[in-house]
């Protein structure tokens, strides 16, 4: 297929099309996740690291194995090599020691029945040996013979099979794959010093609002300090992202839109917190609608109900852009909840759903149905060991403190209702999340 060929990739306004009864104000959260990742592709830059360099980064090709690992079979205990038809009929069973093998050597000789090799974790496997029988088990061990027991030992007990971990051509890792550092171990077992990787994403944000100060400004009256930021900052950090923090922007219409078209120019992806409710000062929506292709939703959830999301262009250059509420709980749980699965897509990773668990609530939770909640709250092993959940307080979106106490979010769907005590909820544990 030609480049003229190639069928051009949707618009935002012909995948809101193909949902029924689209109505902007009245979004689930289904339905406002399914667009972000239906209209986000990924990026394409890929450069080589050390695999030192690689961790969080993105595999942008699969690896596979040069090798067998192990390379040959090889002993998985201190103990003694054996051929397993000499433990076959499963009685006592004196067999005579005729050499001994370290982890890197290897037995040339030949071994016989009745006969056996001292071995040690990791060494080759002797020709004709296919069974070891951990030292703990034997008796009467001495320079020259040792004893097996009865039943301590079957055939084939304590041998690593060449390959058995990863074979010669086999996927070690797949394209996507977001690294961990188990997966550097893995690469270095199989001699790779360097990996094809995707370039980072680069995320600029910014929060705007007169009202808003930065860490270190003097604190007027009616003014807060910016905490989003800081989040922002934290949450990106996490994902591995490089970050630009375009610090706060008033409510002025050219400042805004000169912000924006520098954070466009410089970043793949664009964050602001605030601007995108209804209010005689937020500018923030016009000038988004005028630089690109933009939606505004007013998302059935709590909390962080508008939330905007769409791309923009200036000079040639473009950037995905999401639009966050202000409320610095809303702001977390917004991103935790549609811009990180963004942001991983966007930087060519396999899906990573979020892990959620199933656990008993220690109390009563209000819920009204047609939205979903996000509450925040504690996991904690009871007095009887059983794993319960608790909210951690008042729940308005502006008590930061009810999100830095809690360790998980509670996710109550979008048609449930209250929640007895002792009912089964929905909880995102928050470790390696926020």
């Amino acid at each position: 297929m030609t480049q003229t060929d190639q069928q051009a990739p949707p618009s935002l306004n012909d995948i809101v099309s193909c949902i029924s009864g689209y109505d902007p104000g009245a979004m689930t959260v289904t339905q406002a996740q399914g667009v972000i990742k239906d209209f986000i592709a990924p990026i394409a830059a890929i450069e080589k690291v050390a695999i030192r360099s690689a961790l969080s980064r993105v595999l942008a090709q699969d690896i596979v194995s040069r090798i067998d690992v192990p390379a040959h079979d090889n002993s998985a205990m201190d103990g003694y090599a054996l051929r397993g038809a000499d433990v076959a009929h499963g009685a006592e069973v004196r067999l005579a020691i005729v050499g001994a093998v370290h982890a890197g050597a290897s037995f040339a000789g030949q071994v016989g029945p009745g006969q056996c090799v001292r071995i040690m974790t990791g060494a080759p496997m002797p020709a004709g040996c296919d069974t070891v029988i951990p030292q703990e088990l034997t008796v009467d061990a001495g320079e020259h013979a040792v004893i097996l027991p009865a039943g301590r030992v079957r055939p084939g007990d304590n041998r690593r099979l060449r390959g058995e971990d990863l074979a010669l051509g086999s996927v070690a890792l797949p394209r996507g794959r977001r690294l961990r550092p188990s997966d550097l171990g893995l690469l270095a077992s199989l001699g790779i010093p360097e990996v094809a990787v995707r370039r980072r994403l680069r995320v600029a944000f910014f929060s705007t609002g007169d009202e808003l100060r930065s860490v270190g400004e003097p604190l007027d009256p009616g003014c807060v300090y910016d905490s989003n930021r800081y989040t922002l900052h934290g949450m990106l950090t996490r994902l591995g992202c490089d970050v630009i923090d375009m610090g706060v922007v008033g409510d002025d219409p050219a400042a805004l839109e000169a912000a924006f078209r520098s954070a466009c120019e410089e970043a793949d992806a664009v964050i602001t917190s605030g601007g995108v409710s209804v209010g005689a000062a937020d500018y923030t929506k016009q000038i988004m609608a005028g630089l690109g292709e933009m939606m505004f939703w007013k998302i059935a959830m709590r909390p962080g109900r508008p939330l905007a999301f769409g791309r923009i262009a200036s000079r040639g250059r473009q950037a995905f852009l999401f639009g966050l509420p202000g409320n610095p709980v809303a702001v977390t749980v917004s991103f935790s909840f549609f811009v990180r699965d963004a942001l991983l897509r966007l930087a060519g990773a396999e899906a990573q759903p979020l892990p959620r668990l199933r656990v008993k609530s220690a109390a009563p939770i209000r819920k009204k149905a047609g939205r979903t909640e996000y509450q925040r709250a504690i996991l904690a092993p009871g007095e009887d060991g059983v794993w319960t959940v608790r909210l951690t307080g008042t729940q308005g979106s502006g008590i930061l403190r009810s999100m830095s106490d809690a360790n998980c979010i509670i996710e109550l769907e979008h048609d449930r209702g209250d929640v007895a005590a002792g009912e089964d909820v929905s909880i995102v544990v928050f470790d390696g999340l926020i």
